[in-house]
């Protein structure tokens, strides 16, 4: 019964993103790349929080609010505030430059290499981080919740080798030859199940602790633990409080503004209403992410009395604990599609850089649109096959959610000083831009994986560290602008490509979003 609601849904979600999409082409870049810029907002809304919510976050997230409650909701209720400022500050420039790729504005703000190096870093940072992880937590939950070993009668790390292998091909059929349009689609639908199923576990959850009271259940928990109920972190917790007016914000800001998984479904949407409409919409589905994100680890650190071998299994074990079995084949379909959704999304991103700033770059430069599009296919099919085979080693990779993050500030902050540079000034040169990554990824790779081990605790939280090398990264390139500053001022000119007529409602709805952060925060500070 399980296998036929999880063969149904997902079959289902398939069949409708086929028929929406059957007749879109894929003659040109715009088509394949951005959806033919047609998005609305409510579906690049759906298919931002598909992109987000995958299982290195549900699995991850919640893993660490098993181990240490409510402050590591951080990571999404703050991430709502960004993604506000992402729609009034920087989306209006990205659709008035007409830009595909966030390397493309780098190119024309300072130089092709520049470009080329960002695309690399992007790349190598996908591969070989953020398409593993999202494959192994995803084949990990799916394992432990249908019992896959058992099922087939193999070991844990062979049925971890054919999960991943599955999710990936998959994943890359939609990604590589669907294109953008076909992700989106299939991504607003799994958002909705993913809404309706990610509330049930805890609802489940807390009637499981209530003996089918849900208040009781939440009066019971919060009573138990109140420790875990605390929205501020002390400076050895994952997410010191300190750190949300440090690092927090730069690390939100490089994902959602700068990130090209993330911010190509706006960079899709028909116009800059349709554009800021779908980041205030998500905006506001963040701030539900505790229920989905951080409430079912709490619950899980209760009902297993701590006792669970690695926090990563928290999430998984309580599904299979309080969902009721009928139930527990459609919630794995619905998982299945926030893992392809983050799996696909970044797939599909990695296409659209190799496409348009490699191969039509450098490689081929009188390719036809026609070529670029079965470039970047084939590029995408390879991505595939090297994440498959790096996903299953990351077994040993500890608490995955923060090795994910810590990781990807190896590239994430000096990507975002050239990119906030680039906006805010008008003469730093090429030459800044190079230096300003060069030195961003040096510094931050000797910091952690050579100066942290050996001091250990003692050494600044890695976030704090994210925004001394912001600062360091930026006062360098701001240097380098006022002794050799570029002949001609940089100018960004309109393209015509969508109206950039703003959203009326910007303003208000945004203040609403922060007024609401602002109060979950007070209301459980202690």
């Amino acid at each position: 019964m399980q296998f036929i609601a999880f063969i149904g849904f997902t079959t289902l979600v398939a069949a409708i993103s086929y028929f929406k999409t059957r007749k879109t082409t894929e003659e040109t870049s715009d088509d394949y790349f951005l959806g033919g810029r047609s998005l609305t907002g409510i579906v690049i809304a759906g298919s931002l929080l598909l992109t987000n919510l995958s299982t290195e976050q549900i699995v991850g997230l919640n893993g660490q609010a098993y181990e240490q409650g409510l402050l590591v909701m951080a990571w999404e209720t703050l991430a709502a505030v960004t993604m506000v400022v992402i729609a009034i500050f920087l989306l209006p420039r990205y659709l008035k430059g007409g830009i595909a790729t966030i390397p493309q504005f780098l190119e024309t703000r300072y130089d092709k290499t520049t470009k080329a190096i960002v695309s690399g870093l992007f790349l190598s940072g996908y591969v070989t981080i953020f398409l593993p992880v999202v494959l192994y937590t995803g084949a990990s939950a799916i394992n432990t919740m249908f019992d896959i070993p058992q099922v087939f009668g193999i070991s844990e790390g062979a049925a971890l080798w054919l999960t991943v292998t599955s999710i990936g091909i998959i994943g890359s059929v939609y990604a590589v030859f669907g294109g953008l349009k076909a992700v989106a689609i299939s991504d607003s639908i799994n958002a909705i199940g993913l809404i309706i199923g990610g509330l049930m576990i805890p609802y489940f959850g807390l009637n499981y602790i209530g003996e089918g009271n849900l208040m009781l259940g939440l009066d019971t928990l919060a009573n138990t633990h109140p420790d875990k109920f605390d929205s501020t972190g002390a400076e050895d917790s994952y997410v010191p409080v300190s750190t949300l007016f440090t690092g927090m914000i730069l690390v939100n800001l490089f994902y959602w503004g700068t990130n090209q998984a993330i911010i190509q479904r706006a960079l899709g949407a028909k116009n800059l209403v349709e554009g800021q409409k779908g980041l205030v919409y998500g905006a506001f589905l963040k701030i539900l992410g505790p229920l989905i994100l951080v409430l079912p680890g709490i619950i899980a650190f209760h009902i297993f009395n701590g006792n669970l071998e690695k926090s990563d299994l928290a999430y998984a074990s309580l599904v299979s604990e309080v969902l009721p079995k009928p139930l527990v084949g459609f919630f794995a379909a619905v998982l299945f599609g926030a893992i392809l959704s983050s799996f696909n999304s970044a797939l599909n991103s990695c296409v659209t850089l190799f496409g348009i700033d490699i191969y039509q770059e450098y490689i081929n430069k009188k390719a036809s649109e026609k070529q670029v599009v079965k470039a970047g296919k084939s590029f995408g099919v390879l991505l595939a096959i090297l994440s498959i085979v790096v996903a299953p080693f990351i077994a040993n990779a500890g608490s995955v959610f923060e090795y994910l993050q810590e990781i990807n500030g190896t590239y994430s902050i000096p990507i975002l000083t050239i990119v906030v540079v680039g906006y805010t000034t008008k003469f730093v040169p090429a030459i800044a831009a190079k230096i300003g990554l060069i030195s961003g990824v040096t510094l931050y790779s000797i910091s952690q994986f050579f100066i942290k081990p050996i001091y250990g605790d003692l050494y600044p939280h890695f976030l704090h560290i994210m925004a001394i090398l912001f600062l360091t990264n930026t006062i360098i390139m701001l240097i380098i602008g006022k002794f050799i500053p570029r002949k001609d001022p940089y100018v960004l000119h309109y393209s015509k490509e969508v109206d950039i007529t703003p959203w009326k409602l910007l303003k208000p709805m945004s203040i609403v979003v922060c007024v609401i952060v602002l109060s979950i925060y007070i209301l459980f500070a202690k």
